[in-house]
């Protein structure tokens, strides 16, 4: 009598109404759990694992899943009702499952990886607020990998052609055996591409490339921010044995400004107002970033805090025509070191004031005083 096969659904844990995210989710769970790797000499995790693979290469295909939810086992079956079979092929979908999780560990599947690109570089810049605005033109030395000028990249002295890697014998991976498991790597001796060199370029021993500082001109746009990375394709290292070259990137930094805060494409500006013009009001000329200047009213009265928004005077907007705005904060400045008639002028004003001359918030604070100081006097009584 053959043996019930358990329902795949079972087997994975999950409800039949569960979603392909779910499906995958615990078969990656499990999976690690019965892999043989950690499981050495285990038969039983070994077949769990089988199991589990079956179950998830059925189930994660939308129509052997429809199948299997109609016809059970039976679908996949040879003669079996339904569908007439779809069959199940565990050295394929298995291959497929094993390398959608475990690829970026092992090389992914596929043709000969071929030479080694060429690494990316970093170039760290530094620039000031005002050429974030404008935007700049750069020249820029960068040490690097060039391709070798005498052998053209290719690492052979005098054009000789490299011959067949004797590692993988031209295949550019190589294949070991690992418990249950077949597992390919990049060979490590021709690095993916298939070939050696036997006769090495005396420039550049083999390798392909030289070290050599290089000049490059940079644009930087109006409008970069903080952390603006830029990307010069081909511009980095050199890759071995006429690889392509990997980029260069440059990342951008905005050095502190003396005056101005940026918060993406608006300006802050701190604006320190004497006292009496804060009274009487006035008028203060202020710098733009572009390098003009405006003239800003100040209304009679000005408070401590208030905010001035003059729109279209901040920062650029990168890849674009607009422009941010600055907004201007007062700071109201209380004289210091008063001359002996300067200190009598305002003690005069202080005896003849009335609250009216007080500010709204002041007013509204000695009010709430005097009523808690009131409502302390009752309660002692």
């Amino acid at each position: 009598m053959a043996a019930v096969k358990q329902c795949y659904y079972d087997i994975l844990q999950v409800a039949k109404t569960a979603s392909g995210d779910d499906l995958k989710k615990s078969y990656r769970k499990l999976a690690m759990e019965f892999h043989p790797d950690r499981n050495p000499g285990n038969k039983e995790a070994e077949h769990k694992f089988k199991v589990l693979s079956e179950a998830y290469d059925i189930l994660r295909d939308e129509q052997k899943r429809a199948a299997y939810d109609r016809y059970g086992h039976a679908a996949f079956e040879q003669g079996g009702g339904g569908q007439g079979g779809f069959g199940f092929d565990f050295g394929s979908g298995f291959a497929d499952i094993f390398d959608e999780m475990f690829g970026d560990m092992m090389g992914r599947r596929g043709g000969r990886q071929g030479p080694a690109r060429g690494q990316d570089l970093r170039y760290n810049m530094e620039i000031s607020l005002e050429e974030a605005f404008f935007g700049k033109k750069a020249s820029i030395v960068v040490p690097s990998s060039i391709a070798c000028e005498k052998c053209k990249g290719s690492g052979a002295k005098d054009g000789a052609a490299p011959s067949t890697c004797p590692g993988c014998r031209g295949a550019g991976k190589v294949r070991s055996q690992q418990g249950f498991f077949t597992v390919e790597r990049i060979c490590p001796t021709c690095h993916g591409g298939g070939k050696v060199i036997t006769d090495p370029c005396q420039k550049c021993g083999g390798a392909g490339r030289t070290r050599k500082e290089k000049t490059l001109d940079v644009t930087i746009p109006p409008g970069v921010e903080e952390g603006t990375r830029i990307r010069l394709a081909g511009e980095g290292e050199a890759g071995m044995h006429g690889a392509p070259a990997g980029d260069l990137y440059i990342f951008l930094a905005i050095g502190a400004h003396r005056m101005f805060q940026r918060d993406g494409a608006n300006l802050f500006v701190r604006m320190p107002i004497p006292m009496t013009t804060a009274a009487l009001g006035g008028e203060i000329e202020m710098p733009v970033i572009d390098g003009s200047k405006i003239k800003v009213q100040i209304p009679k009265g000005c408070q401590n805090g208030h905010r001035f928004r003059l729109k279209g005077k901040g920062m650029s907007v990168l890849r674009s025509t607009a422009r941010g705005d600055m907004f201007l904060e007062a700071a109201i400045e209380v004289p210091v070191n008063l001359t002996d008639k300067q200190r009598k002028l305002l003690e005069e004003f202080e005896r003849g004031g009335e609250e009216a001359t007080y500010s709204p918030e002041c007013t509204s604070f000695f009010d709430k005083v005097k009523e808690f100081i009131g409502a302390g006097a009752k309660a002692a009584k």
